[in-house]
């Protein structure tokens, strides 16, 4: 008998390690700050105690959610359990604007949802040659709430619960900061990952500062780079293109209700779990 339940953060970590076989590649900090951003957003169906489906639904304010996740085991497909706990999960969003990123080939089984293409994400890899700019300042908690709105005016859409967490530093998770003055001019959050580092958000007012926050990122972990990057931020695209990223996993950005796009073009996202 096919049950549901939320995710404990034992069971999310078990959902990232499917994510981790799918090649979704989640970053070693990623449940803590999850759950923390809405701990009812994340659900689990489970076969007698064997969990075999998942997705999460993150209600980020009272007109925004996202989701992600979806992933139901080889053993259990074509039975219809993915798309009941679909259906469960969306009803958590209730009248808010749903965004995802999801793989290409599923567009039409979202549309079918409600879901309208609004742009896709590239992931770009490779090595990147780290420097330790001075310019790239560790953030500071007095920047965190000043990066969420930097963030919402880059991206469209303010997540502050979200964003409060992974703007704070841990062990395999770091933010920086260059500004003018009193003025933030970019920011970048880098974490490491099952393989490699992620560096995202990133937000600049100029390519000089994208590259400063590149580079600075890829000085703190080891191994290979990743950036997500949408198709609307075509100077970010072309900077990873330049230093020699290779353009490979893609995702198409759905909406089921009002879009708000993102303004600004050197704007790489945080994950694509949760936007």
């Amino acid at each position: 008998m096919i049950q549901t339940r939320r995710m404990t953060v034992e069971d999310l970590n078990t959902v990232l390690d499917w994510a981790a076989e799918e090649g979704w590649n989640p970053g070693l900090d990623d449940p803590a700050v999850f759950l923390q951003t809405d701990p009812d957003g994340f659900f689990l169906a489970l076969d007698g105690d064997q969990p075999v489906a998942a997705i999460s639904v993150v209600n980020h304010s009272d007109d925004f959610s996202f989701l992600g996740l979806y992933i139901c085991r080889a053993s259990h497909r074509g039975r219809g359990i993915g798309l009941a706990l679909w259906t469960e999960a969306l009803e958590h969003a209730g009248a808010r604007t749903v965004g995802l990123d999801g793989v290409q080939d599923q567009q039409a089984n979202y549309a079918r949802s409600g879901f309208r293409h609004a742009g896709g994400t590239t992931r770009y890899s490779g090595t990147l040659a780290g420097y330790d700019h001075r310019a790239a300042l560790p953030v500071e908690p007095a920047d965190v709430m000043r990066l969420v709105v930097l963030e919402a005016g880059a991206s469209g859409w303010e997540k502050r619960r979200y964003l409060q967490g992974w703007f704070t530093d841990t062990a395999h998770r770091k933010t920086f900061v260059v500004s003018e003055g009193e003025r933030i001019t970019g920011f970048a959050t880098v974490r490491a990952c099952r393989d490699g580092a992620k560096i995202g958000p990133l937000s600049a007012l100029d390519e000089a500062t994208a590259l400063v926050l590149l580079e600075k990122c890829a000085d703190v972990f080891a191994g290979e780079i990743i950036v997500d990057v949408p198709s609307s931020s075509d100077l970010l695209n072309d900077i990873c293109n330049e230093l020699g990223l290779v353009p490979g996993f893609q995702t198409a950005r759905m909406y089921r209700g009002p879009s708000q796009p993102g303004a600004s073009r050197l704007f790489a996202v945080a994950s694509l779990e949760l936007g």
